[in-house]
């Protein structure tokens, strides 16, 4: 999965939006709180996200996956190559996370933004 694709997938999630932050991350939010952040520049990090405890720990025995740098407290973990995991696998983590985040949001908030 490239960049663009990473992109393009986050966006297509109920009410996702993209935000540049910190310089040059681009930052996936639901309800303004972060469900994935991937760096626009070259960087040994390709995307990390949230994830459930349990999926934390197993993520993290994995080659190529290591706790996200600053937010590995709140159970993120970061993808270190667009090759680590197949596709189909980094959309279910990715839409797991946005889904995480969606259920951690106050009620008006969902409701107002249709989830």
């Amino acid at each position: 999965m490239t960049r663009e694709q990473l992109r393009q997938f986050c966006l297509s999630l109920p009410a996702a939006t993209e935000q540049v932050q910190w310089g040059n991350d681009l930052v996936f939010k639901i309800g303004g709180k972060m469900f994935a952040v991937s760096c626009l520049d070259p960087s040994p990090i390709f995307v990390s996200f949230k994830c459930s405890p349990e999926a934390f720990a197993e993520l993290v025995e994995r080659p190529g996956i290591r706790p996200a740098p600053y937010l590995a407290r709140a159970q993120w973990v970061a993808i270190e190559s667009e090759r680590t995991l197949p596709r189909k696998e980094l959309e279910q983590l990715v839409r797991s996370a946005h889904q995480i985040v969606a259920a951690k949001l106050p009620k008006g908030v969902r409701t107002q933004l249709g989830i």
